[in-house]
């Protein structure tokens, strides 16, 4: 999947939603402290108006599969998003604790990829 070159406009980002109408990834921003969330929010805007870039914000995970690095009170917040029809697909988040990025998820993020590409196929 070649990474989508970015305008002058920014990208849209929109959040993945399930079939029942959740909306995993902002109700995990949600959740934050009203400070995280402008720190997240602020994030999403750079990669919205500033992507690709690479670290210390953003972190290729695999293909098609990113990360958004924000640094909150409690740890590293971690956004996982991808580009599908040159949007960012907001799809899961976390706070992490160790420094590995623990398999599962990854996984989560990756189902959401499948379903949401298989959502899509449904609507049209």
């Amino acid at each position: 999947m070649p990474i989508p070159k970015n305008e002058e406009k920014g990208f849209k980002a929109v959040f993945f939603e399930t079939e029942n109408g959740n909306q995993p990834a902002r109700d995990f921003i949600k959740g934050l402290s009203k400070d995280d969330k402008r720190i997240v929010g602020a994030d999403i805007r750079v990669i919205q108006n500033s992507f690709p870039i690479g670290l210390p914000l953003v972190r290729k995970i695999k293909h098609g599969l990113w990360e958004i690095r924000s640094v909150v009170k409690d740890g590293i917040s971690r956004i996982f998003f991808t580009f599908i029809n040159e949007e960012i697909i907001l799809l899961h988040g976390f706070v992490k604790k160790t420094q590995k990025t623990p398999s599962k998820e990854i996984d989560i993020a990756t189902g959401r990829i499948n379903e949401f590409k298989r959502l899509q196929k449904v609507k049209k």
